[in-house]
């Protein structure tokens, strides 16, 4: 199923799409507007069916939507809401970075990747990887992962990372 809503943060609108069956399969989001969503929808759908998980785009409400908004503006940590994903379509290595992520780096903080690598027991490179390919973006918070000398990537869009960290109220982009 596909839950879809709009609201309002910060002084924008922030629409939310998640993709659902008993609990979360996938979600993306858009400070450009419904047009952009879409793209992202599709984008997520297309991820998820090549990791084999069977995506029903049916528009339905859901309570998830809320959640995400809920973590977003801090009324719901990171943690608490990492029991609603269904983790379908992701490798052990994913779920384990991931994890490590979201319980190690609070709101209002970030990570280095080089850090993040060392807890996982990987490489920058890798942890780069697993977060390009998070298919929970916000619940798993890779936006707070950061370049030791700059602020890095971030999928969709740069301005996206600056504005969730701006959200959580860091200021500077290093550890």
């Amino acid at each position: 199923m596909l839950s879809v809503e709009r609201f309002r943060i910060s002084g924008r609108d922030f629409w939310v799409a998640v993709i659902f069956d008993e609990k979360i399969d996938g979600l993306t989001f858009s400070i450009d507007g419904m047009g952009y969503l879409e793209e992202r929808i599709e984008a997520i759908s297309r991820f998820l069916m090549r990791r084999g998980v069977d995506v029903n785009l049916k528009p339905r409400k859901s309570l998830f939507t809320k959640l995400i908004h809920d973590v977003l503006i801090g009324k719901l940590t990171n943690s608490e809401a990492m029991k609603y994903l269904s983790f379908r379509g992701v490798t052990p290595f994913e779920r384990k970075v991931y994890e490590i992520l979201t319980k190690n780096v609070k709101r209002g903080s970030v990570i280095t990747y080089g850090r993040l690598a060392e807890l996982a027991g990987t490489s920058p490179r890798a942890v780069g990887g697993v977060m390009r390919r998070n298919p929970y973006p916000i619940i798993v918070p890779c936006h707070r992962v950061v370049s030791s000398h700059d602020l890095g990537f971030y999928t969709p869009k740069i301005e996206y990372k600056k504005f969730l960290l701006g959200l959580e109220g860091v200021e500077v982009w290093t550890e």
